[in-house]
């Protein structure tokens, strides 16, 4: 049980304890710069081709949404977990979170995101 009194909050560099070690985990942040804004169908087709690369079963085609004040965001749902999206216009910048709960090659995602945005400033922090 949750002592609400006194929850715990871990920070780096302190490791974050593995609660389900049962239960595999993979999460990778991806980050880049690009020279023009993101829409909502290339939102779509890079979720898409995302889902092909990690080898998962789409449960729910990609998803997106406009926010005047943030800019585009999109969701993929995989049966192993999703993909969110997001897109700025000043700057021209991206930012994708994976969750899955099955493994996945981020090496692969890397090169796949930098060759779908034609960008080579593409940054990734798995954890």
């Amino acid at each position: 049980m949750l002592d609400t009194a006194n929850p715990q909050l871990v920070l780096p560099p302190d490791p974050l304890p593995d609660l389900a070690p049962a239960i595999h985990r993979q999460r990778l942040v991806v980050e880049g710069l690009v020279d023009g804004p993101i829409g909502r169908e290339a939102i779509v087709a890079y979720l898409e081709g995302l889902s092909v690369v990690c080898d998962m079963e789409v449960v729910q085609a990609p998803v997106t949404h406009r926010s005047d004040k943030y800019g585009w965001a999109g969701w993929v749902h995989w049966e192993a977990s999703g993909a969110h999206f997001y897109a700025w216009d000043d700057p021209f910048f991206f930012s994708v979170d994976l969750y899955t709960c099955r493994a996945f090659d981020s090496a692969e995602v890397l090169e796949y995101t930098a060759s779908f945005f034609g960008t080579k400033r593409v940054v990734a922090r798995p954890f």
